[in-house]
């Protein structure tokens, strides 16, 4: 969605414009905007005349659909409330699809998906971050992943000579460990 705005004048549409005219140029093809609100906000609710202009773009080239085969457009927004009501009614978006936060088992599998591959000790309780991790979506519980690795990283670097090829002694003690996660979740 951000990817399309522009400060200059005009230049938002256009790139909307033409996304839909390449979608259709390379049908069958999908349409995904990430972030629909930050394109389309309420109208009543915006103070600039961009963020008008590219919501009338919008709404006009889903009202243009019919005539464009193979293409889907797929918008995305946790802030659905945010975005403008027209964008809502039928011939538009149709389909509305929420999902809600993953639960314990749902996020287990997550972290499973985001340790997979990832030389860890024994000790790493998945199920406990999984437990402890209410309320955490993907994203985060990748980066929560992510940071673990880093704090890891951080552990051996004494032991590394920017300037130097790392000696493979070195990366085979590189194992995340729980006390990585648990600085990670405090």
């Amino acid at each position: 969605g951000p990817e399309i705005m522009s400060k200059f004048y005009g230049d938002s549409e256009r790139n909307l414009k033409n996304i839909f005219n390449e979608a259709e140029k390379h049908a069958p093809t999908i349409i995904f905007i990430d972030e629909l609100d930050s394109i389309a906000p309420k109208r009543s609710e915006v103070t600039g005349e961009v963020e008008r202009h590219v919501v009338s773009q919008l709404l006009t080239l889903l009202d243009g659909m019919r005539g464009r085969e193979g293409v889907i457009v797929i918008g995305a927004t946790n802030r659905v409330d945010a975005i403008d009501q027209a964008l809502r009614r039928p011939g538009r978006f149709d389909t509305e699809i929420r999902f809600s936060v993953p639960n314990k088992s749902a996020r287990n599998e997550i972290f499973k998906i985001h340790t997979r591959g990832m030389p860890m000790e024994a000790d790493v309780d998945i199920d406990y971050y999984s437990e402890v991790t209410h309320g955490f979506v993907g994203a985060d519980i990748m980066a929560f992943v992510r940071e673990a690795a880093m704090d890891a990283i951080r552990d051996i670097l004494p032991e590394i000579n920017i300037d130097e090829t790392i000696p493979i002694e070195i990366i085979q003690k590189l194992f995340v460990k729980d006390k990585n996660f648990l600085k990670i979740n405090n």
